[in-house]
């Protein structure tokens, strides 16, 4: 920061800087003047030559470019007017009043130097006033020392100050920083936490539906010569279940509940599933309700129905089971809803995808219970966890499945059905 670069400073220090060349100006001018009253004298001629010569270097300083860009060029350029003051000093008394403002000049300028420069200086004003009074004078002393010890202590306390408003606003500068990768993050996530719900939504609905419509069609397909009848009633189930789907993907585009739920309760839209899963496919599914029904928010009713949706879709898809029974339980701090099927069940120690199960030939068949890509398992289990709920699977080969999902009610004071 150069003190004679106007570029380089802030607004206040721009108006201490011209404050510090009018203190220059004023106490070279007093100079001149106190010597202009000594006519006649040879001195006093010297004095204004070397005062005018001192307003010219500093002059020169404030308006060369070279002074302002280069810190060498300011240094020597310094240099130069301190030597023009010691001229100055040495021929008047009046000039040790000049070294104040020099010492802001040599603590800016000179770097490192700065502080054993102010000393000279300093020494140089206690010295000059000591010759021209004949002897060592309080004032000469205490006016140049204290004069020092300000400007030094102002300077010093003034770089602190910028040096921790220069980290402060460094920190701000990183803190925004992180804050907008943050941001850019929380959005990232929030688009694969919307893909993957989407994800969900479709496999639970629009994929199981349109798995549905094809048993169907395939069904009617094989009965159409035997059977008119029957596969006319399995394609007007077909055509019904093709409309529901239909406004499954409407309800995405506007982000509405499942049909099911907008026109009644949750235990509405189970038995709506049971009574249309019975009416399209050779399953049983009923339907038990214990405890007092009590409201539920939007998102438990969500996640329990669709939860309740892929059990049935994967008894009827991989389990060849007859018959499945659904219970829903209202309890004091909680909401459990059971799905029992009678399949053939698997081996509920593998984790992994794909499921191993024993067919009715004796053979091994591999089901997918997770759905093509994962969605069947993983999408139940994500979405009791996302109610801080749990999801428990128990199952063995030959004895059917049992999938419960408990969902706790302690947060259900808010956006809650009436």
């Amino acid at each position: 920061m150069n003190p004679l670069d106007p570029t380089s400073l802030s607004p206040v220090l721009r108006t201490l800087r011209w404050l510090l060349h009018a203190l220059i100006g004023v106490l070279l001018l007093v100079v001149v003047v106190r010597a202009v009253r000594l006519t006649g004298s040879s001195p006093s001629l010297e004095i204004v030559w070397a005062a005018a010569a001192t307003a010219v270097i500093y002059t020169a300083g404030a308006l060369v470019p070279v002074v302002k860009r280069s810190a060498h060029a300011a240094v020597v350029w310094l240099a130069v007017l301190l030597a023009a003051w010691l001229w100055l000093v040495i021929l008047t008394p009046d000039a040790v009043w000049l070294a104040f403002p020099l010492f802001f000049l040599e603590l800016h300028l000179a770097g490192r130097w700065g502080l054993p420069a102010v000393v000279v200086t300093t020494l140089v004003a206690v010295g000059g006033s000591a010759w021209h009074a004949d002897g060592p004078q309080m004032g000469g002393l205490l006016g140049p020392v204290i004069g020092a010890a300000v400007v030094v202590a102002t300077v010093r306390g003034y770089e602190a100050l910028h040096r921790e408003s220069e980290r402060r606003r460094l920190l701000i500068s990183e803190l925004t920083a992180t804050r907008n990768d943050l941001a850019h993050a929380e959005r990232a996530a929030g688009v694969l936490a919307e893909r993957e719900r989407l994800a969900r939504e479709i496999h639970d609905t629009l994929a199981q539906g349109l798995s549905s419509i094809q048993l169907l069609l395939r069904a009617a397909e094989r009965t159409i010569g035997t059977d008119p009848d029957t596969a006319r009633h399995q394609v007007v189930t077909a055509r019904e279940a093709a409309v529901a789907n239909l406004a499954e993907a409407r309800r995405f585009v506007h982000d509405w509940a499942p049909p099911d739920l907008e026109s009644g309760s949750l235990r509405h839209a189970l038995e709506q599933l049971a009574q249309r899963t019975t009416a399209s496919s050779s399953i049983t599914v009923d339907l038990t309700v214990s405890g007092t029904a009590v409201p539920l928010p939007t998102g438990h009713e969500v996640a329990l129905l669709r939860i309740a949706q892929q059990a049935v879709a994967n008894a009827i898809q991989h389990a060849d089971a007859r018959r499945i029974h659904l219970t829903l339980s209202y309890m004091d701090t909680e909401i459990v809803l059971d799905a029992v099927d009678d399949g053939r069940g698997f081996d509920g120690t593998d984790r992994s995808d794909r499921t191993t199960v024993g067919n009715r030939a004796g053979s091994t068949t591999h089901h997918y219970t997770h759905g093509p890509r994962g969605f069947g398992l993983a999408a139940m289990r994500a979405r009791a966890a996302a109610l801080n709920g749990t999801l428990a699977i128990e199952s063995a080969p030959g004895h059917g499945t049992a999938v419960a999902v408990t969902l706790p009610l302690s947060a259900s004071g808010h956006d809650r059905r009436g």
